[in-house]
């Protein structure tokens, strides 16, 4: 579900316009509109992370240039071909039955000890690190878009919530003033009511900036145009079918199966291990094969040969990057040793995370909502009447608000707290909602 509302585009940065329409409103100005607004759902918006988020592209780029490195790896060395003739015996260039001399080797290095083959077994290592890395990356975008989501998602609703309290105060506020010009409240009883609103409005200001910034990271997430405004699209009920049935043990094995981090940490040790084979082959000297042709200056003429040559290993048997790649095996493993620790202690902790915020969400009451919104309009009335005093309608005031405010955080909290599962997991264990 994706559609775009279209209008009149301003020269403001979108976060000042936001910012401003409250303020406006409450001084009778007519609100400006936003250029684009977007409203997507969860699927939408990950769709299009996936076609144009840049990290993304630029790590899959990473990919590719491991995959063209395995290629080179294949390819055998080069011929070398050597030549050699006269160019003047008291004539340029003379080439005959009785004069001239020629020369041609034609050479080629035969590797041995398995290095090209090895050569090619440490690029592919290096693809599978680009993938595991691509994959890492992409496990953990994910999960900030889909926070980001969540969260203005919320701010959003949040945002309604403090337009219905501040109308309903204003329309109080200008009802009072009449009342005191009339003698019927007090200054005090005037001034604290207008005191309400503007903490009212304050409080919806900050968590306006807060929407601003949240909208400028979920551009940057979705390489969305500056001046368009994300309206999140997202269930009212979330489905919590099978977090009970939830066991660590399994979200453990799954983690150290799925997490691409967890997988690239016994990459890296499989790589060092296939570099310490590489190094010590590099110890053994290759071999150079070549044929060659001589016409007059070897003991006969038209002298055909064969070419052998290699190094003599005595100074140099690569006995530095060898010790190097055995000490890079043992860092690699306590590597290994640690993303282990880790990954049982984040999935152990969501897990727990979970599971408490799970209960709370069964214990708490779905229409709590509906029936603060009545209370509250029997509230303004009986206020309006005088049936309940200022102290009494402050109180509830600040309750009702607070209810709110926290149960759209605690549904926030909750499909966070799903996310973080399918974080440390490395796999989508619950499915986003």
């Amino acid at each position: 579900m994706l559609y775009i509302r279209s209008g009149r585009r301003k020269s403001c940065y979108i976060g000042l316009s936001i910012l401003l329409l409250p303020l406006l409103a409450f001084h009778g100005i007519a609100q400006p509109k936003i250029a684009d607004t977007i409203s997507m759902s969860l699927p939408d918006a990950e769709k299009m992370f996936l076609e144009k988020n840049l990290a993304l592209i630029a790590q899959q780029y990473n990919v590719d240039i491991s995959k063209a490195l395995v290629q080179q790896a294949k390819y055998w060395d080069n011929p070398v071909l050597n030549t050699d003739q006269n160019i003047y015996d008291g004539k340029f260039f003379r080439h005959n039955n009785n004069y001239g001399q020629i020369f041609i080797q034609i050479q080629q290095v035969i590797k041995t000890a398995g290095k090209r083959n090895k050569a090619i077994r440490l690029a592919s290592d290096q693809v599978l690190t680009s993938t595991q890395q691509f994959n890492d990356l992409l496990r953990n975008l994910k999960y900030l878009l889909r926070n980001d989501f969540s969260s203005l998602n919320q701010m959003l609703r949040t945002n309604k919530i403090y337009t219905t309290e501040i109308n309903s105060v204003t329309q109080l506020v200008a009802g009072m003033d009449a009342q005191l010009a009339a003698g019927n409240i007090s200054q005090k009883d005037n001034l604290r009511l207008k005191a309400l609103l503007y903490s009212l409005q304050s409080d919806q200001t900050d968590l306006l900036r807060q929407m601003a910034e949240q909208q400028t990271e979920l551009h940057t997430l979705l390489q969305l145009p500056a001046g368009s405004f994300i309206n999140p699209i997202l269930p009212d009920n979330i489905d919590t079918k099978g977090i009970d049935q939830l066991n660590l043990t399994e979200l453990i094995d799954s983690a150290k199966l799925n997490r691409p981090d967890a997988n690239l940490a016994q990459t890296n040790l499989l790589l060092q291990q296939h570099n310490l084979s590489y190094q010590k082959s590099l110890a053994v000297p290759d071999l150079t094969v070549g044929v060659e042709y001589d016409q007059r200056s070897s003991y006969i003429n038209n002298y055909y040969g064969l070419a052998l040559s290699f190094p003599i290993p005595i100074l140099n048997r690569n006995k530095g990057n060898i010790a190097a790649a055995q000490f890079s095996i043992k860092q690699a493993q306590t590597g290994v040793l640690q993303i282990q620790n880790q990954v049982e202690s984040e999935v152990a902790a969501a897990y727990q995370k979970l599971l408490t915020i799970y209960r709370l969400q069964q214990q708490s009451d779905r229409d709590l909502q509906g029936k603060y919104d009545q209370l509250l309009r029997n509230m303004l009335e009986s206020y309006r009447q005088r049936q309940v005093s200022l102290l009494e309608f402050l109180d509830f005031f600040g309750a009702y608000k607070d209810a709110q405010v926290k149960q759209l955080q605690q549904e926030t909290n909750f499909r966070q707290a799903m996310e973080e599962i399918n974080l440390t997991t490395g796999k989508d264990i619950i499915q986003p909602r």
